[in-house]
């Protein structure tokens, strides 16, 4: 009985209006733009149309001297489903006793309530739900059952009621369920987007920090081993100064201590080491005859004053172009693709562009590592990127690294410390 309050008493007869059909729906963007604006009205007109057969059949099927007084109102509970859809039900409902009495076809409904109440229980059910459908079938069942007892006439149709409007009902739960579960399958499609998403973040900011330990524990182990050399370099060094060293040292390599705690957090059980240093620009060239081997045409353009930046700066930039390249070769294969490297003064710009492909495109299995990839080391130095397809055809990746000025890597001895030594120190 609380089910049947919730869904058929409780506001009853508030005001629902149908809404109009989505513009982005599977049968409507089909139809021509012209006919879409008016196409999302459709359901308002079979309702309309529908209370219009209802109101011709009320006149033809009674003997009643007003006609067309008594035909108006099963037509008006059809109209009421477009703003009252649970009102129109109890309308419906009782007025089946009324029109049953004065009207002949049928006991307890006769041609014009028959297909009234029916068009009133497929729509309301439609806006509303299952549970809601199952109790006013119910109650309609139980209605014809208590008149037919009540009062026998031929051409009894609360068998034929219960069993058309039984199928009517069920067709509607069954195309509601589906279209909630079709819902549901949307929703956690989105949620599954979102964390694969946040989890393709996580990956790439993870490599980053992989790879600029290196860059960084070198710097470290230079700064220590200087402090340790300095006091040597000055004779007679007043203590004040040796302290002053010891202590930048020990702050280096407790420093150095904790950046190797933080890289085995973010480390991966298969992670290993990379024997090499991290590349740089210096190493572009051979980055490009490796992709024109792979077949793709590559053309470099480098203008400005070239000098060294910070290493984080070139490795940034060395990984972002070899990204881009290597997504031209999986994306676009047959193109070819421009490197611009621009050296200015406030710090380093970047252009990679392809061509559009000239050969098929198979599917890449990929989860969109790269872009994101790019951002976060873009971002990471307070850089500004954009990544666009071409009127052409192709794709286009623009980034500018900042470099503050003095912020460049000048000749001093740290150069001269080979990074194994450092990072033993």
């Amino acid at each position: 009985m609380g089910g049947l309050r919730q869904a058929l008493m409780h506001d009853a007869f508030a005001y629902r209006p149908m809404p109009q059909l989505r513009m982005d729906g599977p049968l409507i963007r089909r139809l021509p733009k012209r006919i879409r604006a008016r196409a999302v009205w459709a359901p308002h007109a079979l309702v309309v149309t529908a209370a219009l057969l209802t109101f011709l059949t009320g006149i033809a099927a009674t003997e009643f001297p007003l006609a067309e007084l008594l035909a108006v109102f099963p037509a008006v509970s059809v109209l009421m489903t477009l703003v009252r859809p649970v009102g129109a039900f109890w309308m419906s409902l009782l007025l089946t006793p009324v029109t049953a009495v004065v009207g002949h076809g049928g006991w307890p409904w006769g041609p014009s309530s028959f297909f009234a109440h029916l068009v009133v229980l497929v729509v309301v059910a439609a806006r509303t739900g299952p549970r809601t459908a199952g109790w006013m079938w119910g109650l309609t069942v139980l209605l014809g059952t208590v008149m037919e007892n009540a009062v026998w006439r031929p051409g009894t149709t609360t068998v034929g009621m219960a069993v058309v409007s039984a199928l009517a009902l069920l067709v509607v739960a069954m195309v509601q369920i589906r279209q909630d579960a079709e819902r549901e399958v949307t929703v956690q499609r989105t949620v599954t987007a979102v964390e694969r998403d946040r989890r393709t973040l996580l990956e790439e900011r993870t490599t980053i920090a992989r790879e600029l330990h290196d860059v960084v524990a070198h710097h470290m182990s230079v700064v220590a081993i200087q402090a340790e050399a300095a006091p040597y370099r000055v004779e007679n060094p007043p203590p004040e100064l040796e302290q002053a060293f010891v202590t930048i040292r020990e702050n280096a390599v407790a420093a150095l201590t904790e950046l190797r705690r933080v890289l085995g957090v973010v480390r991966a059980e298969d992670y290993q080491a990379p024997d090499a240093p991290q590349p740089t620009l210096a190493q572009l060239d051979g980055l490009l005859a490796n992709v024109r081997e792979a077949g793709l045409e590559t053309e470099k353009t480098v203008t400005g004053a070239v000098r060294e930046l910070p290493q984080g700066v070139e490795l940034s930039a060395y990984r972002i172009i070899q990204e881009a390249l290597s997504n031209t070769l999986r994306h676009a294969p047959g193109a070819t693709a421009k490197v611009e490297i621009g050296y200015v003064l406030g710090g380093l710009g970047l252009r990679i562009v392809n061509g559009p492909p000239t050969g098929p495109v198979k599917p890449s299995p990929g989860a969109g590592h790269g872009i994101t990839g790019m951002r976060e080391r873009v971002a990471m130095l307070d850089g500004d990127m954009t990544a666009e397809a071409t009127g052409e055809g192709g794709y286009e990746i623009s980034a500018f690294i900042p470099v503050q000025a003095g912020s460049e890597p000048r000749e001093k001895a740290d150069r001269a410390v080979p990074l194994e030594k450092a990072d033993r120190a």
